[in-house]
């Protein structure tokens, strides 16, 4: 009787146990989890294949750490390594600085395990090297960015490399090859070049999804710097990107480099002298050029948001559940832009509104007053259906923003309308004239002998 009581017991603290873990559990997932509201709060998951990345590297991961980033270091060979559970991301940035594996967590992250973190929303660091094998490679390639075949090959420029280089095959690149843009690099200019030795990749140049950030010289290509060239290499000149970003349809942001080594202390430590020039800077630009790239990477830069879409009457402030054609409306919309630490106006020109049903049968340029408010006033056009408020809004650096409210359209109603309308008068004075004629024939036509 006894031993049964003290079972029951057991059972009922193990039942207990496993109910407060799985509360625990959901409550550490939800407050680690992707907020919109404070886009910069988020968790990374960072792989590598040798632990001491973490010291050699240490400058670029206590600079996320001092932005209020959790980092959680694991190593390639980890079999515990997952990206989600019970259906939730654990993570919301990942960091693969494991460009030799071929296999994360042997086998328990997978190329389409990746892909569907970026398909989800979530951001991606990609830093590969002479040695990167196929999974990233394969990584790279999805995420529309394709590393040269040869794998024994490296970026070289005779007139773009360090010269404090020793060997003298001139494979430490010395770029200064900058995208321009401020919402992507800050206000501030680099000025000292960015050292960079690793392999090249090519983009699609068609795609508006791809951007390279940092890319070679016109006198630069990728070869095997160990063996004479017996054909004309692959990639050549400007076509190598260095660095690239990607920002997907969904606003997932991904960064790929060629080099690993352009995120270690010796390279954001190590002075730099480009061929050609007679100045030496004391320090590379690695430093500020990865932490100002991170930056629009984790969202501290560029990420929108718009709330409080309004329409009305022109004069009313209630929405109305339907509009009447040629009716008078004003539109609005408030946009803000996370600075890191708060949202603030986002003040530009060339935001616009569709009024569209199957094409926009009204477009407008909205204007603002630089509070992050949004407004135009436009006439419902002389055609009732289904319409749409539409904002599409697309510009380099900005995550991209889709809204749409819809509403109805309506003709008038039948004691709507004028009683006599303007346009008609030929109408009417048409009738009438036929009346009054055959008035006068019918009297001719009777009493004329």
């Amino acid at each position: 009787m006894r031993m049964g009581f003290k079972k029951t017991l057991t059972m009922a603290k193990l039942s207990l146990s496993l109910f407060y873990f799985t509360v625990f559990s959901l409550l550490l997932s939800l407050s680690t989890s992707f907020d919109p509201e404070n886009p910069s709060v988020r968790r990374i998951l960072v792989i590598f294949d040798d632990a001491s990345l973490k010291s050699s590297h240490s400058i670029f991961f206590n600079s996320l750490q001092s932005r209020g980033y959790n980092l959680d270091f694991k190593l390639s060979d980890d079999r515990n390594i997952a990206l989600q559970r019970y259906g939730r991301y654990l993570y919301d940035s990942l960091i693969l600085f494991s460009p030799s594996a071929d296999s994360i967590g042997d086998g328990s992250l997978k190329l389409k395990d990746v892909m569907d973190f970026v398909d989800s929303g979530h951001d991606l660091i990609l830093a590969a090297n002479a040695n990167a094998s196929d999974f990233v490679r394969n990584v790279a390639s999805e995420c529309g960015a394709d590393f040269e075949d040869d794998t024994a090959a490296v970026v070289i420029d005779h007139t773009s490399y360090s010269v404090s280089e020793i060997d003298g095959d001139h494979s430490l690149i010395a770029s200064d090859t900058f995208i321009k843009s401020d919402v992507i690099f800050g206000r501030e200019n680099i000025e000292a070049p960015v050292l960079f030795r690793g392999i090249g990749h090519s983009v699609n140049a068609a795609s508006s999804l791809v951007l390279k950030v940092l890319s070679a010289s016109p006198a630069a290509y990728s070869a095997n710097p160990n063996s004479k060239l017996s054909k004309p290499p692959v990639l050549t000149g400007t076509s190598i990107s260095l660095v690239s970003v990607v920002q997907a349809r969904n606003n997932a942001r991904v960064l790929i480099s060629g080099s690993l080594d352009m995120f270690s202390d010796r390279f954001f430590r190590s002075s730099v002298e480009k061929a050609g020039s007679t100045y030496k800077y004391k320090k590379s630009g690695n430093e500020q050029f990865l932490m100002e790239l991170s930056k629009w990477i984790l969202h501290e830069r560029g990420h929108l948001k718009a709330v409080n879409i309004r329409h009305h009457r022109l004069g009313e402030t209630n929405e109305p559940s339907i509009y009447r054609i040629n009716d008078d409306l004003e539109f609005s919309v408030e946009i803000y832009e996370w600075s890191g630490t708060r949202w603030e106006p986002y003040v530009a020109d060339d935001v616009q509104v569709q009024f569209y049903m199957m094409s926009p049968y009204v477009l407008k340029t909205l204007s603002n007053d630089k509070k992050g408010l949004y407004y135009t006033s436009f006439k419902v056009p002389d055609v009732y259906g289904v319409f749409q408020f539409k904002v599409e809004y697309q510009r380099l650096g900005y995550t991209s923003l889709s809204l749409s409210k819809q509403i109805p359209v309506r003709p008038f109603k039948h004691d709507e309308y004028e009683r006599f309308i303007p346009v008609a008068f030929p109408y009417y004075g048409g009738s009438f004239s036929t009346m009054a004629a055959f008035f006068i024939f019918s009297i001719l036509y009777l009493y004329h002998k």
